[in-house]
């Protein structure tokens, strides 16, 4: 009995710090990840195509699986300068309302003052406050700000492509990008620890973007 208790002891502290350096884990990964990204195509402000883009999350659930969710809703830009990446700016908007993880009775408890609390907090921001380059890559810095709380977070990514314009449309870019938050430093407190010590959700959650942006559009002739 007294193994057991000291092992389930050990355990409960190797979850409590393995919770408090979890995010910072995961960016690191992330900056590894992008570390090869490279800036090119035309300045000028690309508009979100929200038709060919996603921003998502991920939970993990009893620490098993992940599970996804993303926002239908949402707009946002990118500011770029194609000649010093590091003056270009992003921001956007989702509508936390537009949750979306697949099943229509979690989504409806998403939106409660258990998470996102939607009626008082329609909106989820994020608006950038400077762009670094580390490596060969790139840093993303701004204000993130859920359910009236706003923190400054960080995204590694990457431009993964471009599409030059023609006489009938646009340049288009693509971005994209993953960083992690800690839930709980955004008051979202709602969950409780089973038996053996493992929260039902944990406070760490992944962030997805993934951006197909639109430029403006050729001047007539």
């Amino acid at each position: 009995m007294k193994r057991t208790s000291l092992l389930v002891g050990i355990a409960f502290v190797a979850f409590i710090i393995l919770s408090q350096t979890g995010a910072e884990a995961i960016n690191r990964s992330f900056e590894q990840r992008f570390a090869g990204s490279a800036a090119v195509g035309d300045s000028g402000v690309y508009n979100f195509d929200k038709a060919h883009s996603f921003i998502g999350f991920k939970v993990k659930h009893m620490g098993l699986i992940e599970v996804p969710g993303f926002f239908r809703d949402f707009v946002g830009t990118v500011n770029f300068d194609a000649k010093d990446i590091t003056k270009s700016t992003v921001e956007f908007t989702a509508k936390a309302t537009s949750v979306d993880t697949g099943v229509t009775g979690r989504d409806n408890h998403l939106r409660t003052k258990d998470f996102f609390e939607v009626e008082k907090f329609p909106d989820i921001t994020f608006k950038s406050t400077k762009v670094t380059k580390k490596g060969k890559g790139y840093i993303l810095t701004g204000d993130f700000t859920m359910k009236g709380v706003t923190k400054s977070i960080t995204f590694p990514f990457q431009i993964a492509g471009w599409v030059p314009a023609n006489e009938k449309a646009g340049a288009k870019m693509g971005i994209v990008a993953e960083t992690s938050i800690n839930r709980r430093d955004f008051g979202v407190n709602y969950g409780s620890n089973m038996p053996n010590g493992v929260p039902m959700l944990s406070d760490i959650v992944k962030i997805d973007l993934q951006i197909e942006a639109n430029g403006p559009k050729p001047a007539a002739k």
